[in-house]
């Protein structure tokens, strides 16, 4: 063999060494881009799952705590509190049965120790106020109470009762000291409206008849106690 056909083969080799050696550095470099990329994807998948559940439970921590403060007006907010309406945290408003009176802290009632009869509310008008004891057992079995005083307008007095006398958990008389002309109750819910035909009629009685605000769903409103 020539010398010059040795450093000929001698060159191919080193040429195929240098391949060989590129290739290996190459794997290696496509490897280890490929861990960081899926490193880093993972961590961006934790990261956003992590950000996703802490701004949830942020959410409801903030939605209980709106929903349990007493005595605060709210508005509608796509099935949230209607408009105007206060709200008691129910879990002060005391159950107990009770025959001595009680001094109530709203007029009307919205919940409390009250009578162990409760009022008649399937659809009952009455034309005389009704003792506030037997009408907040009624709330707690779910019922609207509708109240009004002596400056309310006689059609909407009228209008009121023909709503009334057609829903099942429900019951309306007149109220003498309360503070606004027409109001709706329910066990922690209170609102005043402007007449008969206030679009908030509709949306309480849909919302509180039997709502979940009621302590005791699906409890008798008839075999009470009844008109005087």
């Amino acid at each position: 063999m020539s010398h010059e056909s040795h450093d000929r083969r001698t060159r191919i080799e080193q040429m195929r060494n240098a391949d060989r050696a590129r290739d290996r550095r190459s794997r290696v470099v496509a490897i280890s881009l490929g861990a960081v990329v899926v490193a880093g994807l993972v961590a961006f998948g934790s990261y956003t799952l992590l950000d996703r559940s802490e701004a949830s439970a942020d959410q409801k921590t903030s939605d209980a705590k709106a929903s349990e403060q007493p005595g605060t007006e709210g508005k509608d907010a796509g099935g949230g509190a209607i408009e105007g309406e206060k709200t008691w945290d129910a879990k002060k408003l005391t159950r107990n049965h009770v025959t001595k009176p009680v001094t109530y802290p709203m007029k009307p009632p919205v919940g409390g120790d009250h009578d162990p009869v409760w009022m008649n509310c399937d659809g009952e008008v009455y034309k005389e106020p009704v003792p506030d004891m037997n009408a907040v057992h009624a709330l707690e079995h779910g019922s609207v109470w509708v109240t009004y005083t002596d400056k309310a307008p006689a059609a909407d007095v009228a209008q009121l009762a023909d709503r009334v006398s057609k829903t099942p958990y429900s019951l309306m008389s007149p109220y003498k000291d309360q503070a606004g002309t027409i109001m709706l109750s329910a066990w922690g819910k209170q609102l005043t409206v402007d007449g008969a035909g206030d679009p908030r009629v509709a949306q309480f009685f849909t919302k509180y008849v039997q709502g979940p605000q009621t302590p005791e769903p699906g409890a008798a409103c008839t075999g009470g106690r009844g008109a005087e």
